[in-house]
């Protein structure tokens, strides 16, 4: 699949069939992570996967519109190093987990980014170290099929701006 009918097909999953993920698949995600850029290469990052379904259920309680976690067979948890680059960390880790969406994407697998989860619960289930924060969590599975009414409404209501509408040229307002 190319980049950018990648970048057109992604979607936020939040519904999945109960399939595992094959480890080559997983492995080529994750190295899309591995090789995205960094702030002077440090790579600021740590991926815990998480694929135990009693922690995917903790972790899906740990949040308000968190519940669906549970039902992903993988939770990529998303770390950043912030005594490596204290002014970075963030944003380089956001980086290598959007290489993974688009490599999830490819693979023919959904995902969703989730920032709805308890720092503090998902920190002390799975050990992190205080000297990393947790950027964000991605699921990934093999999306269900279904009829998502909620998701067209949002669609419908707020539709994908026009480029003229989100871009200027030399200074903010300025057209072509």
């Amino acid at each position: 699949m190319e980049v950018f009918d990648a970048i057109r097909r992604r979607r936020s999953v939040r519904s999945y069939i109960p399939k595992p993920v094959p480890k080559k698949k997983l492995d080529k995600i994750l190295d899309a992570a591995r090789l995205a850029p960094s702030a002077v290469n440090i790579q600021p990052w740590h991926f815990i996967v998480v694929t135990d379904p009693e922690k995917r259920e903790k972790i899906g309680e740990s949040g308000k519109w968190a519940g669906f976690l549970k039902d992903a067979p993988v939770i990529i948890v998303g770390c950043s190093d912030r005594e490596a680059s204290p002014k970075w960390h963030v944003i380089d880790v956001a980086i290598a987990m959007q290489n993974m969406v688009f490599a999830a994407t490819a693979e023919g697998l959904g995902t969703c980014w989730v920032g709805s989860f308890e720092e503090g619960l998902v920190r002390r289930l799975l050990k992190i170290p205080k000297r990393f924060e947790i950027v964000a969590l991605l699921t990934l599975g093999y999306p269900r099929e279904k009829l998502d009414l909620k998701r067209q409404m949002v669609h419908l209501l707020h539709r994908r701006k026009k480029l003229d509408q989100i871009v200027s040229y030399e200074e903010y307002g300025k057209k072509l």
